[in-house]
């Protein structure tokens, strides 16, 4: 799964490297409308980024809006029972930007795949997640987690649902003082509050902390959790991703919509996350989809971050060139400088704030 780094090399650039990395392993491009009925993110707002949408009245007098989201499309107009489809999108979603707090147009790249969904699947699609990540920075993580394995955890404790979901909040929030004070309300006993305060803690490197984990909790979670864990983490380091791969619980998603593994991507330079994604099956059950599903996007607009805060170049070399050069001699500088494997700009006059390894003059 080798990928040139992307982060320097333009947005258009970037999308067209990752849809060739996806269509490698079979994904075909998905494409769609730019609106939907407003119904579908009423109906699943909780699974939004953000439930500020635009919408609009069609002539035919529906609401219509804008798409947030474009799993819950993709979700809503495929077919089930034909096996696994395996689909990738190139796509503009229309929401606020983390960066800006307004509404945007962002770019969004991102894979689903859907139908019989079994354990490949779920290593594939971590893999690629991985994959991608890396062709942004060399300086990455993916979070890895299985929510199955806090949420077991919590039913063994004796938690009701409603407590369960905010003791998975507090794990999201690595905050054990809220988390112990839950399970006390709930009358969970000193030892086994002590189990989830250092299920919170856990973070790491798979090798440092499966062995931990599987004696920590291995008497309350099945072993299905653990070895699905296990097999994602092993069959990423096999794909060459062990060093940016690490296990961390606050990697959490609504339990409404996710189940099994989840994870989450960060690049340094950027305060949040650049890539999300995770098991969904519980989503495809609340949209009467009787299949197994498991995606990811990345956000460009949180990409840009790191784009503004680098000290690359937009360009290797610039070619400045006079009234008196003619074209042909502009044209084969140009072809020289691509033939050396560099990225040119043959301009007469240098735009304002471009950064460029060097310079040259033709007069």
């Amino acid at each position: 799964m080798e990928i040139k780094n992307l982060v320097f090399e333009g947005e258009e650039l970037s999308a067209l490297r990752l849809g060739s990395l996806y269509r490698k392993y079979g994904y075909s491009q998905y494409k769609m409308s730019k609106f939907e009925q407003y119904d579908l993110y009423v109906r699943n707002k909780d699974f939004l980024i953000s439930d500020s949408v635009i919408t609009f009245t069609d002539t035919n007098g529906k609401l219509m809006a804008l798409k947030p989201d474009v799993t819950l499309s993709i979700i809503k107009n495929s077919k089930t029972g034909e096996g696994i489809k395996k689909v990738y999108y190139d796509e503009n979603v229309y929401r606020v930007s983390g960066p800006t707090h307004a509404y945007k147009e962002i770019r969004q790249l991102g894979l689903e795949c859907i139908g019989d969904v079994d354990d490949y699947c779920i290593c594939e699609v971590v893999s690629l997640a991985a994959a991608s990540l890396k062709s942004v920075s060399d300086n990455c993580v993916l979070d890895v987690s299985h929510i199955g394995i806090v949420s077991e955890l919590a039913q063994a404790f004796g938690i009701d649902a409603e407590n369960k979901k905010e003791i998975l909040r507090a794990f999201g929030e690595k905050n054990v003082h809220e988390a112990s004070a839950l399970c006390k309300s709930c009358g969970v006993c000193e030892d086994k509050i002590d189990v989830l305060k250092k299920l919170i803690s856990m973070h790491g490197s798979p090798k440092k902390v499966l062995p931990a984990l599987c004696e920590l909790v291995g008497e309350y979670v099945s072993k299905d959790a653990l070895s699905t864990l296990s097999l994602v983490t092993e069959q990423a380091e096999k794909n060459g991703f062990g060093d940016m791969i690490s296990i961390d619980f606050s990697v959490i998603n609504d339990m409404k919509y996710y189940n099994g593994i989840v994870f989450k991507g960060f690049v340094k330079g950027v305060s949040d996350g650049v890539l999300s994604g995770g098991q969904y099956d519980n989503l495809m059950q609340r949209m009467n989809k009787k299949a197994g599903a498991i995606g990811f996007a990345v956000y460009l607009d949180m990409l840009s971050m790191l784009s503004e805060n680098t000290d690359d170049f937009d360009v290797d070399t610039v070619v400045v060139y006079g009234e008196n050069a003619s074209a042909d001699e502009v044209g084969q500088l140009v072809r020289k400088i691509l033939g050396e494997g560099k990225t040119v700009l043959a301009v007469k006059s240098i735009p304002e704030k471009l950064r460029y390894r060097e310079k040259i003059t033709l007069a």
